[in-house]
């Protein structure tokens, strides 16, 4: 996590191996992989009544797919829906294909490196391939609902938000959280990607937003916009650490995350770096050096 930036809702208590009804055409399974990244677990989205999708299947737990297919004893999965390759979301789509048959849908296998100094805090899957490339703009019809895929890469390249048109119900994955900022962490995450996959939210009419983890966002534009100013007064504080003159990444997030446990300083010191991969681009930022977490950065 980036940092929590809003209390958000009501709905803060989730039961394990429940499938809840959380919309008129959506029910919802939470893993039991509760942690400071995934808040209370993976939150298993299923769409539709006899014929249905899945969305984000989760960790590689078989206790969870047990739980999801007999929650669904009696109805067939046709779809399997990736927002993307973490750890959290992913693996359990071959579990669940293996129960089940149903094809996956992703927008690509992900897009990061295996290099132990890349690796992101959920876990990247490496293993992922979806059976069907799904790009922005495709419409993925069951037998009763259209989805929509919605590309909005930052968090990580391969990133796919999901509108179920019939409602108006984005399901947002890491994107758009129901109770913290998401972890932007260079090199598959991406600064500019995440703010410009925002800026594209705030352009379309989804009503509610179902994120993977947390609650539900009742009015998802006055957040998504909460969440740019948060990313830019973040910027504003990198230069103010830089004012008193050349600085390194883990100079600055003691005083950027004052607030934040210490345990998860390593975490913030990649949401910084790629907040100031981004104002290199912009040139508010510069260095002397190759643009590094160790690299001593100054103003230009």
């Amino acid at each position: 996590m980036d940092d929590v930036v809003i209390p958000l809702v009501k709905d803060l208590h989730f039961e394990y191996g429940v499938l809840e009804q959380v919309s008129p055409n959506v029910r919802r399974l939470i893993a039991h992989n509760p942690s400071p990244f995934t808040y209370a677990g993976t939150g298993t989205y299923v769409v539709g009544r006899g014929s249905v999708a899945v969305i984000d299947p989760g960790p590689a737990s078989i206790e969870h797919i047990d739980n999801l297919v007999r929650a669904l004893e009696g109805e067939t999965v046709s779809h399997i829906l990736i927002t993307h390759t973490h750890l959290d979301h992913s693996p359990g789509a071959r579990l669940l294909k293996e129960r089940t048959g149903a094809r996956t849908y992703g927008y690509g296998p992900h897009g990061g490196s295996e290099r132990p100094e890349d690796k992101v805090e959920e876990g990247a899957d490496f293993a992922f391939v979806p059976d069907v490339t799904t790009k922005h703009g495709d419409v993925i019809d069951g037998k009763d609902f259209s989805i929509e895929a919605v590309h909005t890469p930052g968090h990580c390249s391969n990133h796919l938000c999901f509108q179920l048109q019939s409602e108006k119900l984005l399901f947002s994955g890491d994107h758009v959280m129901g109770w913290s900022t998401s972890v932007i962490s260079p090199p598959d995450g991406n600064m500019a990607d995440y703010l410009r996959s925002l800026n594209l939210l705030l352009g379309r009419d989804d009503a509610r937003y179902l994120p993977t983890h947390g609650p539900a966002i009742e009015d998802p534009k006055p957040l998504v916009a909460a969440f740019i100013a948060h990313r830019q007064a973040r910027e504003a504080q990198i230069l103010e650490c830089l004012t008193a003159g050349p600085s390194t990444i883990q100079a600055m997030v003691p005083k950027m995350y004052a607030a934040v446990a210490k345990a998860l300083y390593p975490a913030a010191a990649r949401s910084v770096y790629a907040h100031v991969l981004h104002m290199l681009e912009t040139r508010t930022v510069a260095t002397d050096e190759p643009a590094t977490l160790t690299a001593t950065y100054r103003l230009p």
